[in-house]
């Protein structure tokens, strides 16, 4: 495995970090390009940003049709892949979706689930004692049954979609109890709650019994509850959008990367982990896949993080 370059953010050595979530081949239109079986899926996107700050482990399934070279993307950054199914009785999931103009919309034209449809998640021995776990947008009761499965995580990060909302509401309450940070966009906190305002959103998804919440806005940044108070962040000024997918699966990675990276989980330390979480998800959206992500190198995302800080100083 290949031994990448990280971001020292303290001196000690990173805790790894569990994703678990899906493994895809995307084919997209944008208003000014278009990508055709692309690498994708909210796992792939969350490890290769969560590299940059410590080692990941993922946890997914792909089918017959899972390229070589997909995989020698994910091992250069230091992806541990011993929990990457084959399953050789299909093809990897596959989702192909249009942008409308202001990106803001996007329509699904084609979803095939392939053998993602049964993936039922089961972390290898070596993979039990993770510290840092991030829970993607699969189904609660998988969620659930990876959390049954791990020893005593110290901190975890759920995700998750508006069907899960709609049809695995008591589930997801469980898992958002379970969770240390729940990471969702405004669209979803508005179904959770029934409140189209973030900030009473925010609030009243912690008094249902979420420890921490992160509102994603888009274009217009991200918003942190905790019991310490709330942190709002704008988002990375980026002049050229070429494929906004896998941006808000980026901002976890990296966040819960640098959480591990720091062993710490505290108030400090969440909003330090939006400040890189918002500058890896900017680099994301500026080409295709996970191209720009798996490129992008250090010394970018530390100045973007010291530009967003410039950004939110008086």
């Amino acid at each position: 495995m290949s031994n990448p370059r990280r971001i020292r953010t303290r001196g000690r050595m990173a805790d790894p970090v569990l994703v678990v979530g899906s493994v895809a081949y995307d084919s997209i239109v944008t208003p000014h390009a278009s990508g055709e079986r692309i690498l994708g899926g909210s796992a792939s996107y969350a490890c290769l940003a969560a590299s940059y700050f410590a080692p990941p482990r993922i946890v997914g399934v792909v089918g017959h049709d899972f390229a070589a070279k997909d995989r020698k993307k994910l091992e250069k950054r230091g992806v541990d892949l011993s929990g990457l199914h084959t399953d050789g009785s299909g093809r990897t999931f596959f989702w192909r979706g249009r942008y409308h103009e202001n990106y803001n919309r996007r329509d699904t034209e084609d979803l095939q689930l392939n053998v993602f449809e049964h993936f039922s998640p089961r972390l290898p021995e070596a993979h039990l004692d993770s510290p840092y776990v991030l829970l993607g947008n699969i189904r609660p009761d998988l969620q659930l049954n990876v959390l049954d499965q791990l020893a005593a995580p110290r901190f975890v990060l759920a995700d998750t979609i508006d069907v899960w909302i709609e049809t695995q509401r008591e589930k997801l309450g469980e898992v958002m109890r379970r969770s240390d940070l729940l990471v969702i966009n405004d669209t979803e906190s508005a179904k959770l709650t029934g409140e189209a305002n973030v900030i009473t959103a925010g609030r009243r998804l912690r008094e249902h019994g979420c420890r921490a919440v992160i509102i994603k806005k888009g274009e217009h940044g991200a918003v942190l509850f905790h019991q310490e108070g709330m942190f709002a962040l704008p988002a990375y000024p980026v002049t050229e959008v070429r494929d906004p997918t896998g941006a808000g699966d980026s901002f976890a990675g990296a966040m819960l990367g640098y959480l591990a990276s720091v062993g710490r989980h505290d108030f400090a330390a969440l909003k330090q982990g939006m400040l890189y979480g918002t500058a890896v998800a900017s680099l994301t959206v500026e080409a295709f896949s996970t191209d720009r992500l798996a490129a992008a190198g250090c010394t970018e995302i530390r100045n973007r993080r010291k530009e967003l800080l410039r950004m939110t100083k008086a």
